[in-house]
């Protein structure tokens, strides 16, 4: 057997902005937990052959619930998640770093729980063009997007330049792993924080990356409304609990 990708899905966070008691990721999302739908639609791609999930220490129980009621029979491995998203991603990279060194994970995606319409096809798609060209970041032209240029401080609108090429980026975000671990460890040692992966491997590689086109509903759930659309995505789609 050759070497394989590994699947890293991100719940370290609070997502206060939500205004719920629980974890967002926890939160119920037709019929199952936010969190679920990632972890089993990375399932769903054969290439990938180790699965990390990255969790709060106190959000133990609620992990183990989740697996053993939504996901049974798909293994997941666990690891807390750090005070940082990209502290988080430092400890599942440490985490998988011996069977990165010995060659038996060749790639490795970082999704974020918070996304959880995203499809095996896209989760392929990334892996598949992060293996050929060394990274791959999912995302949509953002045509709606304009740089405003405002006069002394008091909100007055001077001009507007269109941004165009600009994409809302998306995840996962994938990587060859060698590089993807070494760019991380030269950032702790540094104490550079970036604004995500793709930020960091900007800085510590030289890694050429493949924009992949993302999916319209690949959005993240920030505030209460995403479940609703979520929910009507879902209803509305082949998608089955």
């Amino acid at each position: 057997m050759g070497p394989h990708a590994a699947g890293v899905v991100l719940a370290a966070g609070s997502g206060a902005r939500m205004g719920a008691d629980t974890n967002k990721v926890y939160l119920p999302l037709a019929g199952r937990r936010v969190v679920s739908w990632s972890l089993e639609a990375f399932s769903r791609v054969p290439e990938i052959g180790v699965l990390v999930l990255v969790a709060r220490a106190e959000d133990r129980r609620l992990v183990e619930w989740v697996l053993d009621r939504e996901l049974d029979g798909v293994p997941v491995e666990v690891v807390n998640g750090g005070a940082t998203r990209q502290e988080s991603e430092l400890r599942a990279l440490r985490w998988l770093a011996s069977r990165i060194d010995d060659g038996a994970v060749d790639t490795v995606l970082l999704h974020d729980a918070a996304r959880p319409l995203v499809s095996p096809t896209l989760i392929a798609d990334v892996l598949h063009a992060a293996r050929e060209h060394g990274g791959a970041i999912p995302g949509l032209p953002a045509e709606d997007l304009v740089a405003v240029a405002v006069a002394g401080g008091v909100g007055e609108i001077v001009g507007e330049q269109s941004l165009e090429g600009a994409i809302r980026v998306q995840t996962p975000q994938g990587f060859r792993a060698p590089a993807l671990l070494d760019a991380y460890e030269q950032a702790a040692r540094e104490q550079f924080l970036g604004t995500d992966t793709s930020s960091c491997m900007e800085r510590y590689s030289s890694l050429p990356v493949r924009w992949v086109r993302g999916e319209q509903h690949n959005f993240k759930i920030t505030y209460p409304h995403d479940l609703s659309v979520a929910e009507h995505f879902l209803a509305a789609s082949e998608y089955r609990t």
